[in-house]
């Protein structure tokens, strides 16, 4: 027992600085992002012959990988094209009043998340709110705030709305279908929450009864390539909801769209977040080494996560303190000792992505926002959490009472 317990406390060791280093956003004194703690936890999982090569090799989940990076081709081709900006300038155009503005800002940020992944809809959306505020001369805080919870609650409805949730459908095995009706209706009733939150801390902006009249402005797009990103996209989605293997399809319609005589493939390269896949690939392998210590599963079995209303709780303060794909990761051998695994994995990807509204350092989301928005306005931690902390409460509480 006592040898045992010995060679266990190096993994252990290993998990927990990797861990601590990914939760503060690097080490002290060093060079080292998340993602660099990652590859340096995996390396020493093996040079602590806690897994051999093959094992780490075997941790990796490579549908997960294949998935994300198929994901990420057809948005950059979408993003290359500019439909995205086309679909926000039109919806942002018809909307004659700060609260209709605002509920469309919410309203497309939230539905294009759900399809094609949160952290690109703040990306594009950022920008143009800021314009558009900048020429009305309103307050852009309300808005932007809008596009970051929006987009962090809209992404909880698919499998392909955020990181997480394309993991928990490869663990899970819950079809696309399934996981959208499930998630739907949380999705829906948080967007509603959202724009009530946000009008709520922001009276003074949504008071005012004048018209706003956002000025038609060009948007350069570039049609063939919009074509044919659209018809991948609509067969890549069509497909899903036929149940065909979702990683399966994403990385074929990521396949198709590099063949093209228009686009530089290195313009589609430079969109593909090559830091998320290294980072996803890090962490299978440090879980996969702390796996063999069986240590998760005695904290699985001591703690009363399978009440929830603690997971969900216990997820989302985890989710906030090493972020969301790490926590989920956690919980992964804890959720697939359970007799029946999937309503859990669910209840998983509500917590773990709601819970990204909390505070400015909940999602990745919010972390583009504030960055690309800081040279006009400044968004404090205070400014988030005002609205964030009620939200989250309150759509935590709402994905326990709703079916």
């Amino acid at each position: 027992m006592e040898q045992r317990l010995r060679l266990d406390i190096i993994p252990i060791l290993i998990f927990a600085v990797t861990y601590l280093a990914i939760a503060i956003g690097g080490v002290p004194g060093f060079r080292i992002d998340r993602t660099g703690a990652a590859v340096i936890g995996a390396g020493l999982m093996l040079l602590s012959n806690t897994l051999t090569i093959d094992e780490a090799w075997a941790a990796i989940h490579h549908e997960t990988l294949l998935l994300l990076f198929g994901m990420m081709i057809v948005v950059a081709n979408l993003r290359l094209s500019g439909f995205f900006t086309v679909v926000c300038e039109w919806v942002v155009e018809h909307a004659h009043h700060p609260v209709t503005l605002l509920a469309s800002i919410v309203a497309v940020a939230g539905f294009l998340s759900a399809f094609f992944v949160n952290d690109t809809m703040c990306i594009i959306l950022t920008p143009l709110v800021l314009d558009i505020t900048t020429t009305l001369r309103r307050n852009p805080m309300p808005y932007l705030l809008g596009v970051a919870m929006g987009s962090n609650i809209g992404s909880v409805a698919t499998i392909t709305g955020n990181p997480q949730n394309m993991m928990i459908g490869n663990f899970s095995g819950v079809g696309y279908r399934a996981f959208m009706a499930a998630m739907t209706p949380i999705a829906l009733a948080g967007l509603v929450l959202c724009i009530v939150a946000i009008i709520v801390f922001h009276r003074t902006e949504f008071t005012a009864r004048e018209r706003v009249d956002v000025p038609r402005r060009k948007v350069r797009i570039n049609r063939m390539l919009m074509y044919k990103s659209l018809a991948v996209s609509i067969a890549m989605i069509v497909c899903f909801f036929l149940g065909w293997g979702v990683p399966r399809v994403a990385m074929i319609a990521g396949a198709l769209l590099p063949i093209t005589r228009r686009v530089k493939p290195e313009k589609v390269y430079r969109q593909i977040d090559w830091p998320l896949l290294i980072l996803f690939s890090g962490l299978f392998v440090v879980l996969a080494g702390i796996e063999k210590t069986q240590i998760l599963h005695r904290m699985g079995d001591a703690l009363p996560l399978r009440n929830p209303a603690i997971l969900t709780f216990a997820s989302a303060i985890l989710s906030n303190l090493v972020s969301n794909v790490p926590a989920v990761l956690l919980f992964k051998p804890f959720v697939q000792q359970l007799a029946d695994p999937a309503p859990v994995w669910l209840l998983l990807a509500k917590s773990t992505t709601l819970a990204g509204n909390l505070t400015i350092l909940g999602s990745i989301a919010n972390l583009i926002v504030v960055e690309r928005a800081r040279t006009v306005v400044k968004i404090t931690f205070w400014d988030y959490a005002r609205v964030g902390i009620p939200l989250t409460v309150g759509t935590l509480l709402l994905s326990l009472i709703l079916p």
